[in-house]
């Protein structure tokens, strides 16, 4: 079985962490959600959801795939966390897949991991994309890296990380359900 983590910060956008945990869920995969703080995260939104464990109780190498949702301060809370660094770190050292979607491939892209990767996010954080090759695409791919725009594509990412992870056939089960425009 496939395992994710998911790491929420107060501010997170909740339509971009939801959605990939509801998704990534339906198609079997395994979800963690760590949170950078104890308690209920509130959404910048102010929908609150209870973490499956803090950010310090993982480590990034042990997942399959690391996914960062925006929001605002979310993204700019996980930028500044050490402990989202480290898991971070762990994850590329791994090679593991690293997904980030709205603001939060900022947060990629300023610690360089995104240098010369085709990648997007969300047009307010465009000029902190230095180093990466910039596309307006809603989704972008490029190797173990997905980046996406808002949370209007955040159905559509979620569905390109199930493809990833565990293929085409499953991205097409779960979308029987679901009844996505893919």
């Amino acid at each position: 079985m496939k395992r994710v983590l998911i790491l929420l910060a107060p501010g997170f956008e909740e339509i971009e962490a939801v959605t990939v945990i509801d998704i990534l869920r339906r198609a079997g995969v395994e979800v963690t959600v760590a949170g950078t703080v104890e308690g209920p995260i509130e959404g910048s939104r102010r929908v609150n959801l209870l973490a499956d464990l803090s950010v310090e109780k993982v480590a990034g190498g042990d997942y399959d795939m690391v996914v960062l949702p925006g929001g605002q301060p979310g993204a700019d809370h996980l930028a500044k966390d050490e402990r989202v660094r480290r898991i971070l770190e762990e994850a590329m050292a791994k090679e593991r897949c690293i997904a980030a979607i709205c603001a939060a491939p900022s947060i990629l892209a300023s610690a360089g991991f995104l240098d010369g990767k085709k990648a997007t996010s969300h047009p307010s954080v465009r000029e902190r994309m230095a180093g990466a090759n910039y596309s307006e695409a809603r989704v972008v791919v490029d190797g173990r890296w997905v980046t996406s725009r808002a949370p209007g594509t955040a159905m559509e990412f979620a569905f390109e990380l199930v493809r990833l992870l565990v293929g085409e056939e499953k991205t097409k089960e779960v979308n029987r359900g679901v009844m996505a425009r893919l």
